[in-house]
């Protein structure tokens, strides 16, 4: 029963996966968020330098179980690191970010001269 290895693994080692993320835009804001199932907010870092935002954490395997053997095991753990370059339109004194249920949220306001700036251009139909 316990005579099989995860799909896709094939011997090599488990390692915590890069974080899926989803950048989303509207007139006022970016938003990043990332999934980081199992961490708390000592586990992870986010750090700014010039205009990159970069993200990095670290899954760590606790080994509680003293007597205990491990027939298996499909959980992962490392480190990870993610970038982002920011646009000029980002007021970067009033970035903010929120752990909540392992889904950090981190929001990036437009600066006030972004947000005047949009403009809807009319697309004309040509004869």
């Amino acid at each position: 029963m316990f005579d099989m290895e995860p799909i896709g693994l094939h011997g090599s080692s488990f390692t915590f996966p890069t974080p899926a993320v989803e950048v989303t835009e509207d007139n006022e804001m970016f938003k990043i968020t990332a999934e980081l199932p199992g961490l708390e907010q000592k586990d992870i870092e986010l750090t700014m330098s010039g205009d990159t935002l970069s993200l990095k954490g670290e899954k760590r395997y606790e080994k509680d179980e003293k007597d205990k053997d491990r027939h298996m095991s499909e959980r992962a753990y490392g480190s990870f690191q993610r970038s982002f370059v920011l646009p000029d339109s980002v007021d970067r004194d009033k970035i903010t970010a929120e752990l909540t249920k392992g889904v950090l949220t981190i929001t990036l306001p437009k600066s006030a001269a972004a947000q005047k700036s949009a403009k809807k251009i009319d697309i004309k139909t040509a004869a």
